[in-house]
């Protein structure tokens, strides 16, 4: 299993966000993934940490497709890719009825549907094909000639068998967040597997990301994360993910204790088929050192 870091654009400049990357680097993570919500561009940072960190996959957790027309997308996931040098993958997905319809005005209706439709149009416009596309969600006509740029691998955040079909028919894989190892091995893993094997498309990429504390009182920090983060479970497809585990809130899902008890935890989710695994470091300050320290090598 691959293991990478996950970095939040919101509320980091991106010195700092550059920062962050490269010392990940060093201490022998494999990729970075950026989250996208109100701030920075995630697909411009990982881009260009990309170019500065030669060698490390980066990408987003996730782009957000109805901010975007796949035509826009695709000509700014091939500029990425090139950016980079060639190691960016174009994490995608709808993200949430109500940021989509309070930030960009645009109506949340049919997000499979529009999904399917999305990636059926973006995948042959990152090949340079022309595409003459009408459906029911979005319209695109187009080509995008783009000397020397390669069509990046593309991930959509999958949670459901609907979704998770979408994702093994049409994607490379699957980007995860709020999922813990026994769902990943008892639902999304068969799911999208099967869902690839039978379009004829290679095994499917299973990204996996993990709040992770190395601490002497895991107890205290999941209260924290559960103070912090319990809206989360409102949003209709994070409540659906946490009610399919049995969960009562994302704090259930944190990695916390000792290093033992942390190597066991991460363990969980290579046995459970993730193909990689995107820490995020919480706690004290002090806390995220720790944990940092245990993942490099």
């Amino acid at each position: 299993m691959k293991l990478g870091i996950a970095l939040a654009t919101g509320g980091a400049d991106l010195e700092t966000l550059l920062e962050q990357v490269g010392i990940a680097r060093k201490a022998g993570f494999e990729s970075a993934f950026f989250n996208q919500y109100a701030s920075l561009d995630a697909i411009s940072v990982a881009g260009l940490a990309g170019r500065l960190n030669p060698g490390m996959e980066v990408g987003t957790g996730v782009a957000i497709t109805y901010a975007r027309h796949p035509y826009a997308m695709a000509e700014q996931a091939l500029a990425a890719n090139a950016i980079s040098g060639g190691t960016f993958t174009l994490g995608l997905g709808p993200s949430h009825k109500h940021f989509v319809e309070a930030m960009y005005g645009v109506p949340y209706d049919r997000p499979a549907v529009h999904v399917r439709e999305y990636l059926t149009a973006l995948r042959p416009l990152l090949r340079g094909e022309p595409v003459d596309f009408q459906g029911e969600t979005l319209s695109v006509t187009g080509q995008i000639p783009a000397p020397g740029a390669e069509p990046p691998p593309v991930l959509i955040a999958a949670l459901g068998p609907v979704m998770l079909r979408v994702a093994g028919e049409l994607a490379d894989g699957t980007i995860l967040t709020w999922v813990g190892a026994p769902l990943i091995g008892d639902f999304i893993a068969p799911r999208i597997t099967a869902a690839a094997e039978a379009a004829g498309r290679p095994a499917p990429r299973v990204v996996a990301s993990t709040m992770v504390c190395i601490t002497s009182d895991p107890d205290r920090v999941r209260g924290e994360l559960e103070a912090q983060m319990g809206f989360t479970g409102d949003f209709a497809a994070y409540r659906a993910v946490l009610d399919r585990q049995g969960l009562s809130g994302v704090h259930e899902l944190l990695i916390a204790g000792d290093e033992s008890e942390v190597e066991k935890g991460v363990e969980r989710f290579a046995s459970a088929g993730a193909t990689d695994l995107a820490i995020i470091p919480i706690g004290t300050p002090e806390e995220q050192a720790r944990t940092f320290a245990f993942f490099s090598r």
